[in-house]
């Protein structure tokens, strides 16, 4: 069985906290052992420990590796073959956001489906995947800050969500 990404992330928080596996299993409320497997690949993390990790820790790439494990890849890959400095990771998100909003004004969304040729189809496919290279800066901008000035990634989103049930764009 291959190593997963949740493990890898959280073999890093691991390394990074000096956590034990002892520890990380209380905290994730499984023996130690259990998150040795995780670690070798043997065992695949579940929901529940992937969860309990990633808040204990509140560190997002846990969140964004148990995302990414429970949506089979469908969400923001962590980069960890890039510089992930806070200037570097500044620098790419302007360049990703600028990008992603010169696609976005050449999409020709006012159009049905019906109505797009193949060109116009391939600048709304760009759209799309610059939109997600965006997406993809944020998530780790957003990391990595609360990373280095300690702010909780979990209290982030929870008052992000707050504020849009008080705006009620959600319930």
């Amino acid at each position: 069985m291959a190593v997963g990404h949740f493990s890898t992330a959280l073999e890093e928080v691991l390394d990074q906290t000096g956590d034990t596996l002892a520890k990380a299993g209380k905290a994730a409320h499984v023996d130690g052992s259990l998150i040795g497997k995780i670690l070798k690949g043997s065992r695949k993390p579940t929901e529940p420990v992937m969860k309990a990790a990633a808040q204990h820790y509140d560190d997002g790439r846990l969140f964004i590796a148990a995302a990414g494990e429970i949506t089979d890849g469908a969400f923001v890959p962590w980069l960890n073959g890039v510089d992930l400095h806070r200037t570097s990771v500044h620098i790419k998100v302007l360049e990703e956001i600028g990008e992603a909003q010169e696609a976005l004004q050449r999409a020709p969304i006012t159009k049905t489906r019906e109505q797009l040729g193949q060109q116009e189809m391939l600048r709304i496919k760009a759209a799309i995947m610059e939109s997600i290279e965006a997406i993809t800066a944020l998530m780790h901008y957003v990391t990595v800050l609360c990373r280095e000035y300690c702010f909780s990634y979990f209290g982030a989103w929870r008052e992000h969500r707050s504020e849009l049930k008080a705006k009620k764009y959600m319930k």
